[in-house]
């Protein structure tokens, strides 16, 4: 298309953006869904940065902090090609470490914290309202266990 034909689609695109605008903006007015589980009292319980509605059971004997990482850190960083954090780490590693964040037995606490809390590349940081103190110190013996 010459320069000529595309300049004049220029009001055709200008009103569509601003009906496009005018949606959003009403849309953006409107109450947010109730989502969640409902308690008791009939209120809406928001987890913190749980991924799934569904409950992560604790392995018999198993190590502490399993079901604050099952619940808030496979999603990326778990066993599938789809985890992106598994895919990051694998590109960056090119197999001399393991990807699998549940496989590494080298990761210092301090370092699993600086990371939750400030992100690193494409892995954001988790603040305190999302991630609980508890939690963090959960996931960080998960992955600092003896093996």
């Amino acid at each position: 298309m010459s320069a000529r034909g595309w300049r004049a689609l220029l009001p055709l695109a200008s009103g569509f953006l601003c009906c496009a605008f005018v949606a959003v903006s009403i849309d953006a007015q409107a109450e947010p869904p109730a989502s969640g589980p409902i308690a008791a009292n009939g209120s809406v319980q928001h987890p913190t940065i749980s991924w799934t509605w569904a409950t992560v059971q604790p392995r018999p004997g198993g190590p502490r902090g399993y079901v604050q990482f099952e619940r808030d850190c496979a999603v990326c960083h778990g066993n599938g090609p789809a985890e992106p954090g598994t895919r990051a780490l694998q590109a960056k590693y090119h197999g001399k470490e393991p990807a699998l964040l549940e496989e590494r037995t080298d990761l210092a606490p301090d370092y699993i914290r600086n990371v939750v809390r400030h992100g690193v590349t494409v892995m954001p940081p988790f603040r305190k309202t999302e991630l609980s103190d508890s939690d963090l110190d959960a996931i960080v013996a998960y992955l600092t266990r003896k093996r």
